[in-house]
């Protein structure tokens, strides 16, 4: 493959189409901790639009411009008050906006079944690579890039994680996606409600100059997608449950997913008729509890160590009552499983999935508001990383729409991050791009650790190829 050489062609300032009718919006107890993290980067790899290039980014720029009067707190910026609270300004202040250039490149370059590893030029087509969240006080809180590549384009967004969460960036992504179609009034509004039970008193207290990554950000790494069809995931669902087909409950409800990071009424538009059900483990917790094995087989690590299964969940269904599932802004929190390493190996799939499996449904109401009160009593940033070498950390989610944008021509032939907050052991969830329950995992290990789970059959029986 060639070696990346994108181009910046040009950059200048979006600003909404409407001044913000808000004023200031106040970092929430889910905001404050992402201060220290980088911004969020994913985008989109598009075939090339029946039009031109110029055509194409007058009219991004234009629809960007409407999808921000939309979200104002997007071309904001940070504030930090007198008595230490962090708010989002909406000053329409404006985003950035990049065009470059890969004319190298071509789709099959860098997407195709015969390339393993992501390659590096995907990271080359966002902005504002290792920007830390705290830097929002002077940067913008969101950038677009498009890349034009010899047959295609990749549309990236960087967007800042103390602003949004994996739920509030795919509103976004896909309201201007959306807009950009040619849709007059948008389908979902976001909620800016800050009255919540993740508004507080309490003041984070950020080091002279400014928070630092948790995590260190050059270390050698290999990364790779490893997509599962639905057929793969409900096979090892099967097995971990351990008994008839799923448990005997029609295949069109089957649970699939992370149960944090979406609603409990629908799995791709399918009613979930068992979302509230606590003795079944869902297909993508049964998916976790394999990657954990396998991954932690591959570390060789000693037997008597501690392992970390870090999941990021949604919030907003947790609490009663119920936030808006269109609030914007974070509303997540961290649910860790631990476990030692000779367990994890030695008992069978199920345990495993099992120790995650009741972690997340234990994961109520008031498991949240704890969560929040421990914060209160000892306001923390959030410690992103692998710091024993023995901890996995599971982002994003197979139910967020990825897939659900056209930006006129049809939808996304895959979906791509690029370097922001990845460490060895970071793994996110991405939708499978034909839906169905099928699901990508995106998979960032040391080399060594990456080789060793290539070489887990135990794993890599389920890892179907891509579909291009």
């Amino acid at each position: 493959m060639p070696a990346s050489a994108t181009t910046l062609i040009s950059k200048c300032t979006i600003y909404p189409d409407q001044k913000s009718a808000i004023q200031t919006l106040k970092l929430s107890v889910s905001d404050l901790p992402m201060l220290s993290c980088h911004y969020i980067q994913k985008g989109v790899l598009l075939i090339s639009p029946p039009y031109s290039i110029d055509d194409l980014l007058v009219s991004l720029k234009h629809s960007l411009s409407v999808a921000l009067t939309h979200f104002p707190a997007l071309a904001g910026r940070l504030i930090t008050d007198d008595d230490g609270y962090v708010h989002i300004l909406c000053n329409d202040a404006g985003v950035e906006f990049v065009h470059a250039k890969a004319k190298h490149l071509a789709i099959s370059n860098i997407y195709s079944p015969s390339i393993l590893d992501v390659p590096n030029s995907f990271k080359e087509f966002f902005t504002y690579d290792k920007t830390i969240s705290y830097s929002g006080h002077y940067n913008p809180l969101a950038a677009v890039q498009v890349t034009e590549l010899v047959d295609g384009v990749f549309i990236g967004c960087t967007v800042n994680h103390a602003v949004t969460d994996g739920t509030s960036f795919w509103h976004f992504f896909n309201t201007f996606a959306e807009i950009n179609k040619g849709v007059k009034k948008i389908s979902k509004s976001p909620d800016f409600t800050r009255d919540t039970v993740f508004n507080s008193t309490a003041v984070l207290r950020v080091p002279s100059g400014g928070p630092k990554v948790t995590f260190a950000d050059d270390e050698p790494l290999r990364e790779r997608v490893f997509h599962f069809s639905r057929e793969a995931i409900l096979s090892l669902k099967q097995k971990t449950n351990g008994g008839g087909v799923h448990n005997g409950f029609p295949e069109s409800k089957e649970i699939m997913g992370k149960q944090g990071n979406d609603n409990w009424e629908t799995v791709n538009g399918i009613a979930n008729g068992f979302a509230n059900r606590t003795d079944e483990i869902s297909s993508f917790q049964s998916l976790c509890a394999q990657l954990w094995r396998s991954v932690t087989r591959a570390r060789k690590l000693d037997s008597s160590k501690t392992s970390t299964f870090r999941m990021a969940v949604n919030c907003r269904h947790r609490l009663t009552p119920k936030m808006d599932a269109y609030y914007f802004g974070n509303a997540i929190q961290s649910i860790p499983t631990v476990a030692q390493v000779g367990d994890i190996l030695s008992r069978d799939q199920r345990w495993c999935a099992d120790l995650l499996h009741q972690n997340v449904v234990a994961h109520d109401d008031a498991k949240v508001r704890r969560g929040i009160e421990d914060w209160e009593k000892a306001p923390r940033l959030f410690p992103l990383g692998n710091f024993d070498g023995a901890s996995v950390t599971m982002g994003s989610s197979p139910r967020f729409p990825m897939y659900d944008n056209d930006f006129g021509w049809g939808k996304p032939l895959a979906v791509r991050s690029g370097i922001a907050n990845k460490f060895d052991g970071k793994i996110s969830a991405f939708p499978g791009r034909e839906g169905n329950g099928s699901v990508d995992l995106e998979v960032v290990l040391a080399p060594e650790t990456m080789a060793g789970l290539e070489n887990d059959m135990e794993f890599m029986q389920y890892v179907t190829p891509i579909v291009t």
